[in-house]
């Protein structure tokens, strides 16, 4: 039973996902639809974002985590390397619990 799931699983990832190219010339969107797509594709993000760096299990993560989100993603808004992006974040986040925050 798991197997079949999976397998219908990947099946449908796949033609959803090979659907963008077939469609791509002959669906237009407009405007608004194109611009709302944009901005709820960030909306998601940001979610995701605030749920992964604020919650850890049921309850709140501690103050380190978040701060260390955010110097990573000032990081990565000034345009630093991927690389030095994650090592800011793990360093500022490991140093803050190190102080006990």
């Amino acid at each position: 039973m798991t197997l079949t799931a999976v397998l219908v699983l990947a099946a449908g990832t796949y033609l959803f996902r090979l659907a963008g190219p077939l469609l791509r010339d002959r669906v237009r969107l407009p405007a608004g639809a194109d611009d709302l797509l944009t901005r709820s594709a960030t909306v998601m993000l940001v979610a995701l974002v605030a749920t992964s760096s604020l919650t850890k299990g049921q309850g709140f993560a501690g103050w380190a985590l978040p701060i260390g989100v955010l110097v990573g993603g000032l990081a990565a808004w000034r345009r630093a390397p991927f690389v030095v992006v994650v090592l800011l974040a793990a360093l500022t986040t490991a140093g803050l619990r190190l102080v006990g925050l």
